[in-house]
């Protein structure tokens, strides 16, 4: 099943520049994506198409079998999960009533929350080794319990789709190791999910992902399966100078000259 599609996109802005030239993009459940590329490159626009949150200026992007523009969003963005950092975290939920307002997509109380919801809530707060956190207020966890809480949100609905927009950025290294630990452990339980990771660092991409899409400049200069990255002449056409990679026990680390 393709999960996604996106065929001849462009997007550009009123009086502004384009910021996505000729995007071609296909991604079927089960397999998780890395985008990577500078800043400005156009990741977070090309997920903003993916979240159903933005039309394409010119060609199609359908999600999960159905064409934007001829679908309402509301109901397609409940089978859409996303982890966004710059979501405000509500200082007065606590972290279990945070992960349950992933059944709104909104961060918001929802008041006293069903035993069928708080279960799942229960569950995944466990799941990403919150447990004994689950009353706790959300501001005062760590940023890395807080990354951790955000991916439980963003699972809560079992989506089909699953975006991350940088969901490692300011985690030090331990938080990051859990984070992505948290993420391998969720796609295993998923066998059907699919997802796609905006990232700047090779190092913040879980051991799971599967495909890598590069873009430079709103084009996208290379795609493929995740050996892409041992491409040095692919990711230095991406960045814009000499950058060699390696993997180590799965997961990816990069060099720039």
């Amino acid at each position: 099943m393709t999960v996604l599609e996106l065929a001849g996109v462009d997007v550009w802005f009123a009086g502004g520049p384009q910021v996505l030239t000729g995007i071609n993009l296909s991604v079927a459940a089960g397999e998780h994506w890395a985008l990577l590329g500078p800043n400005g490159a156009g990741k977070s626009t090309l997920l903003a198409l993916a979240s159903a949150q933005k039309f394409p200026s010119r060609g199609t992007v359908t999600v999960l079998g159905s064409r934007l523009g001829r679908v309402d969003l509301r109901e397609l963005r409940r089978s859409i999960g996303v982890v966004d950092v710059r979501l405000r975290l509500p200082s007065e939920l606590s972290v279990l009533e945070y992960v349950a307002t992933g059944s709104t997509q909104t961060v918001q109380s929802l008041g006293p929350v069903d035993p069928a919801t708080r279960a799942r809530c229960a569950d995944l707060v466990e799941g990403i080794g919150l447990g004994g956190l689950a009353d706790r207020s959300i501001a005062v966890c760590s940023q890395g319990e807080q990354a951790r809480a955000r991916l439980a949100r963003s699972l809560l609905a079992r989506p089909s789709l699953l975006l991350l927009d940088e969901p490692a950025s300011g985690l030090d290294l331990p938080g990051r190791a859990d984070l992505l630990s948290a993420i391998e452990a969720a796609v295993a339980a998923e066998p059907a999910l699919a997802s796609i990771t905006v990232a700047h660092h090779l190092e913040e991409l879980a051991s799971s992902t599967t495909h890598v899409a590069l873009l430079r400049e709103g084009k996208i200069v290379a795609q493929g399966g995740v050996d892409l990255l041992g491409d040095e002449t692919a990711l230095s056409a991406c960045f814009g100078r000499r950058v060699r990679a390696h993997p180590v026990d799965g997961r990816w680390f990069a060099i720039a000259d």
